[in-house]
Order: structure tokens, then C-alpha cells, then sequence
């Protein structure tokens, strides 16, 4: 059986990056998400091994020194994310491409781990007042942390040019359109 492709999905925080995903999981293309690890606390509506692995501080940091993760960032202090390998092996082995819904670093550590095995998609907003608006929407930000998404959402967008490629959400079904057409373009090339 041959090992399937990995498809990364990167985005400032409120890009559109999470919806996009969700609905490219609902083609007939043979995706499995990559559920990451994070130490940060769930949300009210998140599920521990559906939208991720809920580990304490010290266990992540526990897996970091075994070397469990194919990449891992503190993102904020004590706040970490990471792609377990053993995640990642499984899905490939099964034949089925790997979806990853990660942040701008990890998913550039991807691609240069996995090269051309890998398709790196970098989501972009419109312009950042409209970025402001959707977590503003989203209501699951104070004022600091909304202010600390903003800021690093500015340094993140300033990795999109690293990226395969650059596909602006100003409208959803227009970018899911165009995502699909991407990825059926880099699975069917071999």
C-alpha cells in the first residue's frame, strides 16, 4: 500500500483556516486529520483525541524529551502544540493522506521534513480589521489575549510567501473551491 501524502494547513488565528478544513474533509478525497497535542485548556465545545490531545504542561514536556513530536512550539508560556509522530505514521500507513490544521512554524517544520510528500496552504485573511472581527465574533477572547492573537497574526502572515501556496478566504466557498482544486492537483501529480 502506498504511504499517503501529508496537506498543511497553516493561518493566523481567525484566517478561516479550522471551516476550510472541516469542509475539505467532506470530499470524497481519502483524508484523515492529524489531530495535534496541546497543553492549553479545552474549550467548552472540544473533545480530548477529536480536536486534540489535552496534556498537562509536564507531560508535553515529557514527550518533547522522548522525542514523540514530529514538531512542537510553546506558543505562548506553558502553552504548547505539537504533531505527535505516532499520529502522523499511522495515518500515512493506512494509505490515507494526512491533514494538518497547524500553526505557521509547525507547518513550515513539516514541509521541510517531508518536502515534496508534503503540500503547505497558508490561509490568509482579507486584510486584518476583518481578522479582528471573526475572533472578536468568536467571543472566546479578553482584550489582552485578543490583542496577543493580533499581534502575532501580523508576524505570522509575514511567513505566507514560504508557503506552496497562498489562498485568500475573503469569501468561504470561493476558497474551500479553490483549496480542493490544489489538493486534487497535487495528489493526482506523482
Amino acid at each position: 500500500m502506498k504511504k499517503g501524502k501529508l496537506i498543511i494547513f497553516s493561518a493566523p488565528s481567525g484566517s478561516g483556516k479550522t471551516t476550510i478544513v472541516r469542509q475539505i474533509l467532506k470530499s470524497d478525497i481519502p483524508f484523515e486529520f492529524s489531530v495535534s497535542a496541546t497543553s492549553r485548556v479545552p474549550r467548552e465545545n472540544e473533545t480530548d483525541g477529536k480536536d486534540y490531545y489535552f496534556l498537562s504542561p509536564d507531560s508535553f514536556r515529557e514527550k518533547i524529551k522522548n522525542n514523540e513530536f514530529l514538531e512542537w512550539e510553546e506558543v505562548y508560556h506553558n502553552q504548547y502544540y505539537g504533531t505527535l509522530k505516532s499520529e502522523v505514521e499511522r495515518i500515512r500507513n493506512s494509505g490515507h493522506h494526512v491533514l494538518f490544521d497547524i500553526d505557521v512554524v509547525g507547518g513550515l517544520n513539516i514541509k521541510n521534513q517531508f518536502g515534496d510528500d508534503a503540500l503547505a496552504l497558508f490561509i490568509m485573511p482579507p486584510h486584518l480589521e476583518e481578522l479582528e472581527n471573526r475572533l472578536k465574533k468568536r467571543g472566546t477572547e479578553d482584550d489582552e489575549s485578543l490583542a496577543k492573537r493580533l499581534e502575532k497574526s501580523e508576524h505570522e502572515l509575514a511567513y505566507a510567501p514560504k508557503f506552496d501556496k497562498v489562498i485568500v478566504n475573503d469569501h468561504l466557498q470561493t476558497a474551500v473551491k479553490e483549496t480542493l482544486l490544489t489538493l486534487k492537483e497535487f495528489l493526482n501529480h506523482e
